[in-house]
């Protein structure tokens, strides 16, 4: 069967960036399954699949247009640091939710404290990087009814939502 939308897609992948640094990988644990079609993972990868069925494996190349983005200075703000009320102790690295420009929420990572200053980020961590994908397609269904309208895929036993 050939992966193609509405399709329920399992596939074992090493994510690397340009340096050949491992970022993410489902080696050692169970295969990541999305539904062909729905977005649920980056749009060069998932077009890269399109057509490809159980066995096969490919490496691939995404630019940053077609996984997350172009790095956009537009997103990095300096805040006070009494903007974070509640949060007792600040650190590097803490992300939290934020209104973006559009109103939308996103997510914002703290990239610097200076003072009173809280310096935060609110590109995703891999944008503006091209990313190199070595997957091998394990299994390619129909999805069911209920994960096309979903729009994601069900675990065994159901869906866990």
């Amino acid at each position: 069967m050939l992966i193609a939308p509405n399709k329920a897609v399992s596939i074992d992948y090493t994510l690397t960036n340009d340096a050949g640094e491992v970022i993410d990988s489902s080696a050692g644990g169970a295969p990541l399954v999305y539904l062909q079609g729905a977005g649920n993972i980056i749009a060069g990868l998932e077009k890269a699949l399109l057509g490809k069925q159980a066995g096969d494996e490919l490496d691939v190349s995404v630019e940053p247009e077609e996984a997350y983005g172009e790095y956009s200075a537009e997103l990095v703000a300096t805040l006070n640091r009494s903007m974070f009320e509640g949060v007792d102790e600040l650190e590097v690295g803490m992300q939290f939710h934020a209104s973006g420009p559009d109103g939308s929420m996103q997510i914002v990572t703290v990239r610097d404290l200076d003072g009173d200053d809280v310096i935060v980020d609110g590109n995703h961590p891999l944008a503006g990087q091209r990313l190199n994908f070595k997957v091998k397609v394990v299994e390619v269904r129909d999805a069911s009814e209920e994960e096309v309208a979903h729009g994601h895929v069900h675990g065994e036993g159901g869906h866990q939502h």
